[in-house]
């Protein structure tokens, strides 16, 4: 039997993970309403380039400050699934908000494009500017409490491997594949599988799992033998962690066999 080795991703890889797969992020500074941002994207460094209304609050202050101002960026990473609680953590990362001018924003749009080509840099110039937030401090909040992270770890640090399949992954295991859910269903105590048990999460070193009774949530870890990088391993990995080395797994793609 292989030694397991894998302990789970570090806070750096966590807040990561979630900055590139949340939607959701909205910038609170003081003294105003928090504003929801179109786009978010922690650089290498470390810049948050963010995008809000034209004729947003956010966006006059920035104007307004010269030197930067004080703000906060809080990214909410939500469950594939539909869930009794769907937050799965916040990020919140703080540091000082300032202006791109407009001979910039074209320059650093593409940048930001090419490392994360999201639909909502099109509105940039026309409904929305682009904002700088100079990181000074991350944490980020779970199921298991509140962490900092240091900004140096935090540059250093990728995001999952598998961050943009994970979604399709874990609806089709919930949707399609109970079979191998309910046989990880029974390595969990006895007092947990009473309740309705659904995928959480899946990364490189192993699956969470949620579980919802009378008496409230609970996360369960379960991590694999050894991290992987690719789908094929992520597979094995997986028949490997319900106990059926040659019961077929996910595919490559976010879809499983049948």
């Amino acid at each position: 039997m292989a030694t397991k080795t894998s302990t789970g991703p570090s806070t750096a890889e966590r807040v990561r993970s979630a900055c590139v797969r949340a939607q959701d992020a909205v910038l609170a500074i003081e003294g105003s309403d928090p504003t929801v941002t179109s786009v978010h994207h922690l650089r290498s460094n470390g810049d948050v380039v963010v995008a809000v209304p034209h004729a947003s609050a956010a966006a006059a202050l920035a104007w307004n400050s010269g030197g930067g101002l004080p703000a906060v960026l809080e990214i909410t990473d939500h469950a594939p699934l539909r869930l009794r609680e769907p937050v799965r953590s916040l990020v919140w990362l703080r540091g000082s908000l300032h202006a791109v001018p407009d001979y910039e924003a074209r320059v650093l749009a593409d940048d930001v494009a090419s490392e994360h080509p999201h639909p909502g840099l099109l509105d940039i110039g026309h409904t929305s500017v682009l904002l700088r937030l100079s990181l000074a401090s991350a944490v980020v909040a779970d199921s298991t409490g509140a962490e900092p992270v240091a900004v140096d770890e935090l540059l250093n640090a990728s995001p999952d491997p598998f961050w943009e399949m994970e979604t399709a992954w874990l609806q089709h295991l919930d949707e399609d594949h109970r079979d191998l859910v309910d046989l990880l269903v029974r390595k969990l105590p006895p007092y947990m599988r009473t309740g309705r048990v659904r995928p959480l999460g899946i990364d490189r070193y192993g699956l969470r799992l949620r579980v919802e009774d009378h008496t409230g949530d609970r996360d369960v870890w379960m991590p694999f033998a050894n991290p992987v990088d690719d789908a094929p391993a992520l597979s094995r990995a997986i028949r490997m962690l319900v106990g059926c080395p040659f019961l077929n797994g996910l595919r490559s793609g976010g879809a499983a066999s049948g």
